[in-house]
């Protein structure tokens, strides 16, 4: 496979996933703060403020939006043209990635997503948006899990489907990471609401993952502990990071034909390397360690991975490639690759 074809389906799948992700943030913590309207207008803005900084866009939000009110962060995050982050600019990059590389996908792949495309632009949604916005928020989700299972239905277990689920769960384990770590930003008096101190911001993390059913089927306690146990150290639920990064290995290793245990390139030894890590790690010492840092790390490794993908697998073939034309008219590997080095420089 093209290696330009290979990072455009990586992409196109972490667009979609992280348009999904998004959709269910925002909805879950609509509803529940219209399940608790005794809280105050100061203590709804310490609820979304974090939400803010766990995407981290908070920088090009406080140049947008003076302060820090429900109504601003979910346009920020819905449909906000100049955050190319929001859901809108997510269904739009995957759109224009999946219409570059049309003729790898299925008829009915390429349908679903070019329909939610033209939906999310359209006057249905700024109305949905003005007067009903979990219609707005169910219609993004059904739609990517529709795309997902037409995805899973119709697409051949190639490579192009192995860099799709590889770009999908390495956008998933990074989203959940972040939805854990909202609960770091907020004031040190923490904020509850339902109960207890904390346990509004615990169901909104967990609702977010779309972990509240599976959580209580296991857990009675809404903690720091048994949230972080169940969303990182998880090895049968979904979206839990630990089933994401097994997943991921799994994918980076099918790419480069290569037996699991061992490495023939960096992104799978780094992606082995944290896949033991949690395997054998525990919610007690994530914790002892500090949840942020413990989380912020993890974030670190999954950039790290996504660009050791990037060098492993698109950057040197397109390199490999451009040295054979340039010695085909008469340069020798050398040269060829200072130059191509040059020109990158200018």
């Amino acid at each position: 496979m093209l290696s330009r074809v290979a990072n455009t389906l990586y992409w196109m799948a972490r667009y979609v996933e992280r348009a999904d992700n998004l959709a269910r943030l925002i909805d879950v913590n609509r509803h529940l703060l219209l399940d608790n309207e005794s809280l105050g207008s100061n203590r709804i803005a310490d609820f979304w403020h974090p939400i803010i900084l766990c995407t981290g866009d908070e920088e090009q939000f406080q140049s947008l939006y003076p302060e820090t009110r429900g109504e601003d962060v979910i346009r920020f995050l819905t449909d906000d043209p100049r955050n190319t982050s929001s859901i809108a600019s997510c269904v739009a990059q995957a759109r224009e990635s999946a219409r570059t590389v049309r003729d790898q996908l299925s008829d009915e792949m390429w349908e679903e997503i070019n329909a939610l495309h033209l939906f999310v632009r359209s006057e249905e949604a700024a109305y949905l948006l003005g007067t009903a916005p979990p219609r707005y928020y169910e219609r993004i989700r059904r739609s990517v899990a529709t795309f997902l299972g037409i995805s899973a239905t119709t697409h051949p277990r190639d490579e192009g489907w192995e860099f799709m689920e590889l770009g999908r769960y390495l956008e998933r384990a990074d989203k959940t990471t972040r939805f854990l770590d909202t609960t770091s930003y907020l004031p040190a008096d923490g904020h509850g609401g339902i109960g207890a101190p904390g346990i509004l911001h615990w169901t909104a993390i967990l609702g977010s993952c779309g972990a509240l059913g599976a959580f209580r089927s296991v857990h009675h306690r809404f903690d720091a502990e048994g949230a972080l146990s169940f969303l990182v150290f998880s090895r049968n639920f979904p979206r839990s990071v630990r089933y994401c990064v097994e997943r991921v290995d799994e994918c980076i290793h099918r790419i480069s034909s290569s037996p699991r245990g061992g490495f023939i390139n960096e992104a799978e030894r780094e992606s082995g390397r944290l896949l033991a890590d949690i395997s054998y790690g525990t919610a007690e010492e994530a914790m002892a360690l500090g949840l942020h840092a413990y989380l912020d790390e993890l974030q670190q490794r999954f950039n790290n991975i996504g660009g050791l993908v990037f060098e492993a697998f698109v950057l040197m073939p397109e390199m490999f490639e451009s040295q054979r034309s340039m010695q085909q008219r008469g340069h020798d590997a050398v040269t060829a690759w200072r130059e191509q080095q040059e020109q990158q420089q200018q």
